[in-house]
């Protein structure tokens, strides 16, 4: 491709792996200098999308913490290159926005991403936790747009101001970097309402072992809040390129908590009550010795029959519980696990 005249501009991150056999280049020429702001930070673009791959797939930024390490050292030689340019002709208006948008992203990842990595333990814990780290998750994409976005306006404003003509592209490294924030979007979207009634029933489940009735019932009605709420979500979110196994398993682990919550938990509770007023029987029967009558006796009897069907009862809806429980968790994990092997390819 001839420079004089003519420079492919490519709209996304990556561009410069189309040029790196320039061995020697006038910056004079304005395509030349355009080409040598972009290869500055061209390792810094490909490490960056080594990290988003990684996270997207593993869902921890801590396990890819080293890779992170290495991405704000990356970007720190990459800023070096930069401001090691000289000025075109004397505008500073190209090289200065690379280094904004450079400096933005050293910034991200030496503090935003670090706030992630320490969130994430804590995002576990409470649902308005696991929304403050998503919506932290947010923001940072949100950032990095609009960083890209200036730097994108200033490339094309000096290409029209140096006569460079520019035509849109796009490379397969921008590609994966735009599939990721939209991968990542999605998943996200869906997984806030999976997470949200998953919460509640472990809330549920700790009640039930301690066998706190009221915590219990409070429980299984913020349940039912949250799979309705989560089920009227799940309706405005469209399929990812197509593929809506996400929403899908989501949905069936959403219907599974509400039927869980409406007509299971009920009946968990109310043998709770039953040994309630059993227990009391049994003291008030214990403490009468041998001052007991005929009619205490039967009636206790009773009582224990009654208790021990309301135990086979509640130890077989448990188990249907349980057992269900089971199968829901593990066929999200499963599946936004292949949703994001699918969706988003492993960056080397």
């Amino acid at each position: 491709m001839n420079f004089d005249r003519k420079f492919s501009l490519l709209a996304v991150l990556g561009l410069i792996l189309l040029c790196g056999s320039l061995k020697a280049q006038d910056l004079d020429n304005p395509g030349n200098y355009m080409t040598a702001v972009y290869k500055a930070r061209g390792d810094m673009d490909t490490k960056y999308m080594q990290y988003v791959s990684a996270a997207a797939h593993g869902r921890r930024a801590r396990k890819v913490e080293k890779l992170r390490l290495e991405v704000i050292d990356n970007i720190t030689q990459c800023r070096y290159k930069t401001t090691d340019l000289p000025l075109y002709k004397g505008d500073n208006s190209l090289r200065q926005a690379s280094i904004a948008y450079i400096q933005l992203c050293y910034n991200i990842f030496s503090e935003d991403y670090k706030k992630i990595v320490n969130m994430e333990e804590l995002a576990e814990q409470s649902v308005d936790e696991m929304q403050a780290y998503l919506l932290l998750q947010d923001k940072i994409n949100e950032k990095l747009n609009e960083a890209y976005t200036n730097l994108d306006k200033a490339s094309k404003e000096f290409a029209a101001k140096y006569h460079v003509n520019v035509t849109e592209d796009v490379s397969p490294l921008g590609e994966k970097i735009g599939a990721a924030d939209k991968l990542n979007k999605h998943i996200n979207a869906v997984f806030i309402s999976f997470f949200k009634c998953n919460w509640e029933d472990n809330q549920m489940v700790k009640a039930m072992n301690d066998k706190k009735v009221n915590d219990l019932e409070q429980a299984r009605s913020a349940l039912l809040s949250y799979a309705g709420e989560g089920l009227k979500a799940l309706d405005t979110i469209k399929p990812f390129e197509s593929d809506p196994s996400l929403i899908v398993s989501c949905r069936k682990a959403l219907v599974f908590y509400q039927q869980t919550a409406d007509k299971d938990i009920p009946k968990l509770t109310d043998f709770y009550v039953r040994q309630e007023e059993f227990d009391k029987l049994k003291k008030s029967f214990d403490a009468k010795g041998s001052g007991r009558t005929q009619a205490d006796v039967d009636a206790f009897n009773k009582a224990v029959n009654d208790i021990n069907s309301s135990a086979k009862g509640f130890n077989q809806t448990n188990q249907k519980v349980n057992t269900g429980r089971t199968v829901a968790v593990n066929d999200w994990n499963e599946t936004e696990k292949k949703f994001a092997d699918d969706h988003m390819p492993h960056y080397r």
